[in-house]
């Protein structure tokens, strides 16, 4: 498969938007998806936000491996990158922000308190690719579908301030994807899980990645789910699983349903709660 290039004119302004903003806030969000904690970050922002305070907040801890995301959360973390596991669609997690907020702006607060300054309300951007959960972060903060815009000096209209609580202010960002991903496998990962369009990687590419991954990781999890015998190729498999799901076209397997199937499994964590990458691979 040739290297997906994946950069959509708009994408290039959120960039530059993006770095011509993180001068005015005091720590970044970044959301990141549980099940792909290094395939779903944005290589881009590191080099963007520097030394900045760095939150990272994985998603979809519910389609996630528990024991992975725990270990996730371990190796993540460090003396300027606070990491927090989180239900987005379930879990109040307001507290659990404003707290790593706090800690990561502890010399900021401090200095502010040493002027005799009233300590304002943190500023955090947040930011994260396609489809990782920064929509459903941000409208949860903001109780209603399209967050409300608020008026700061030199901020345009396109990136929206929302009062998180009386201690943060978001600056909301769009998705941001970086220009191409020179590993096909980081590529297969975000198409799996629906970071990129669907036009991009032809689904049987998608499929084909997702049963070999799982017969050589967790092949109980496609023995379990389809109640099949695994084959000796991903290929066998794949038409196995049509075969038992009745996936026909006279007699034989459909393989554009079985594929399109096979892949909104997987998406709706059908199989099992799976974590695509394992820490300190």
């Amino acid at each position: 498969m040739a290297k997906i290039q994946w950069f959509p004119g708009h994408m290039t302004k959120a960039k530059r938007e993006m770095e011509q903003y993180l001068k005015l806030v005091d720590f970044v969000i970044e959301i990141r998806d549980a099940r792909i904690p290094i395939s779903s970050k944005n290589p881009m922002l590191e080099q963007m936000i520097k030394n900045k305070p760095h939150l990272i907040v994985l998603s979809k801890i519910d389609k996630a491996n528990p024991e992975m995301t725990k270990q996730w959360v371990h190796q993540l973390e460090n003396n300027r990158v606070q990491v927090l596991a989180l239900d987005l669609l379930h879990q109040n997690f307001k507290a659990q922000i404003s707290h790593a907020g706090k800690i990561l702006c502890q010399p900021l607060i401090e200095k502010q308190k040493r002027r005799g300054i009233r300590p304002r309300p943190l500023r955090a951007m947040v930011c994260g690719i396609p489809n990782v959960g920064k929509s459903t972060f941000i409208n949860t903060v903001a109780h209603k579908k399209a967050a409300q815009t608020a008026n700061r000096p030199g901020v345009t209209k396109s990136l929206q301030w929302i009062r998180f609580n009386a201690d943060i202010e978001l600056l909301d960002t769009p998705g941001v994807l970086w220009p191409k991903f020179d590993d096909e496998e980081i590529g297969l990962k975000l198409a799996l899980l629906g970071a990129v369009r669907d036009e991009v990687v032809s689904i049987e590419d998608i499929a084909l990645y997702a049963c070999d991954w799982m017969m050589k990781n967790c092949p109980e999890a496609l023995t379990n789910y389809y109640q099949i015998e695994i084959q000796s190729t991903p290929y066998e498999t794949l038409l196995t699983i049509g075969r038992k799901r009745g996936m026909l076209q006279g007699n034989e397997v459909d393989e554009d349903r079985l594929m399109k199937s096979f892949v909104k499994d997987i998406r709706d964590a059908k199989c099992g709660r799976i974590t695509w990458e394992f820490p300190n691979d």
